[in-house]
């Protein structure tokens, strides 16, 4: 599988060539990760709302083809686009998201960090007041307030064409964060959002993203690897 580092790059731009590598990609084409890091862009999901976007406060708001609601994403996020043939690796999108979110917890795991799945809530969330500890959530969350106590460090937002994914996750490793502020992060009012860096963790882009690029090509290596 082929791993590219692509640095910073325009959302726009990464939309089209995932749009034109999945349309053109054959039974035999190989899988690939694609790593980088956007100027500043909220992201609209094929559910999004336009009342979730408080105040884009100048920064584009771009309609997307992925699923989920809005999102942002900015210099020192870490966004990695799995390009896979879900047929080929013989999963469906249920065991792709957990593998996605598998990763992630993976990576955080090396940095020392604790992060957590919430059901009905794609993503990975840490605790605010441990987020080095290591006891589960125990649930379920209150319904008034599911994000109680917690804070999303990662987000996902998929496409599937042809049984073949783009779009991806977002993993927030040091950032301005105060853009999310603006918006209702993935739907939700009120949801923290928070990076390595705000948890303590003097983690380098670079880094986090050669390991995020590294730990998802294991989840997604074929069956006779």
């Amino acid at each position: 599988m082929l791993i590219q580092n692509l640095g910073r790059q325009p959302y726009a731009h990464t939309l089209d060539a995932m749009r034109a590598f999945t349309e053109a990609r054959t039974p035999d084409t190989p899988d690939e990760i694609w790593l980088v890091e956007h100027p500043p862009v909220f992201t609209q999901g094929l559910s999004g709302k336009a009342e979730h976007v408080l105040d884009a406060g100048g920064i584009a708001v771009v309609p997307t083809n992925r699923g989920g609601q809005v999102t942002y994403h900015g210099p020192g996020q870490v966004v990695a686009y799995p390009l896979i043939d879900l047929k080929r690796l013989g999963i469906y999108v249920k065991e792709y998201v957990y593998r996605l979110e598998s990763a992630v917890l993976k990576v955080l795991q090396a940095q020392g960090v604790t992060g957590h799945r919430l059901a009905g809530a794609p993503g990975i969330y840490v605790r605010l007041d441990d987020p080095f500890g290591h006891a589960a959530l125990s649930g379920p969350m209150p319904a008034t307030d599911p994000f109680r106590g917690l804070g999303k460090i990662a987000a996902l937002g998929i496409k599937v064409s042809r049984h073949c994914t783009y779009h991806g996750v977002s993993l927030n490793v040091a950032m301005d964060l105060s853009p999310f502020s603006r918006i209702n992060p993935c739907g939700y009012a009120g949801l923290v959002t928070v990076d390595l860096a705000t948890l303590g963790v003097p983690a380098d882009w670079a880094a986090v993203a050669t390991l995020l690029g590294e730990r998802l090509a294991t989840q997604f290596l074929p069956r006779s690897a």
